[in-house]
């Protein structure tokens, strides 16, 4: 008698996708803007934030307000070049990630990731972006801390991104964390004013 029909080969299942799902218009912005504020607020710039820079900015956080979250990113845009030129203060790091300097054009293959497959490009992206947010989350929420702002609540919140982030399959987890902070900070931070020295909130409790 023939034996049984032959089993196709067993496949094994494909690694876990660390390239997010799509998330709502106005995460991104706050992942922008919130650590933007905070880095406005920084004590390099002496009270003098100057008008070409608090132009994006104000555009940025008027846009977010009425819900146009194309405008805002689009403002940002705009603000994140602005930061790279050499006449204003210089970030420190991580606030330095907010800088997106034009570089001049050079070829694709001189690109190091230039002939990885897409999904491993996608993958590699991702997780420095999420490295990045991690970076940007954590001094933002230290700095906060530092001047007068309640953040205890968030240290945790922080925490546990670090601890998702170490799992490949912990981006979505990672963002719900880090997306909390940003939404937090971004209520209970006082918006920088051009020209004038940031101030602490009244009556801000210490961490």
């Amino acid at each position: 008698m023939p034996g049984p029909p032959n089993r196709p080969p067993e496949k094994a299942p494909p690694p876990p996708s660390t390239v997010p799902v799509p998330e709502p218009p106005e995460k991104k912005v706050l992942r922008r803007l919130t650590p933007s504020r905070v880095a406005l607020l920084l004590d390099l710039w002496m009270g003098r934030i100057d008008a070409d820079i608090m132009g994006p900015f104000e555009k940025a956080e008027a846009a977010y307000a009425r819900g146009d979250f194309g405008g805002a990113l689009a403002a940002l845009d705009v603000l994140s070049v602005r930061f790279a030129e050499p006449r204003w203060p210089t970030l420190p790091d991580p606030f330095r990630l907010l800088r997106v300097p034009i570089p001049a054009p050079v070829p694709p293959h001189w690109d190091p990731d230039h002939a990885l497959p897409v999904p491993e490009k996608d993958s590699k992206k991702a997780r420095k972006a999420a490295d990045e947010q991690l970076a940007l989350a954590r001094a933002s929420v230290d700095w906060a801390g530092s001047h007068g702002v309640a953040v205890a609540d968030l240290l945790p919140r922080i925490e546990a991104a670090t601890a998702h982030l170490a799992d490949p399959s912990g981006l979505v987890t990672f963002y719900g964390e880090v997306d909390l902070v940003w939404a937090e900070l971004h209520r209970r931070l006082p918006l920088p004013k051009a020209g004038a020295a940031p101030k602490a909130p009244a009556g801000a409790e210490e961490a």
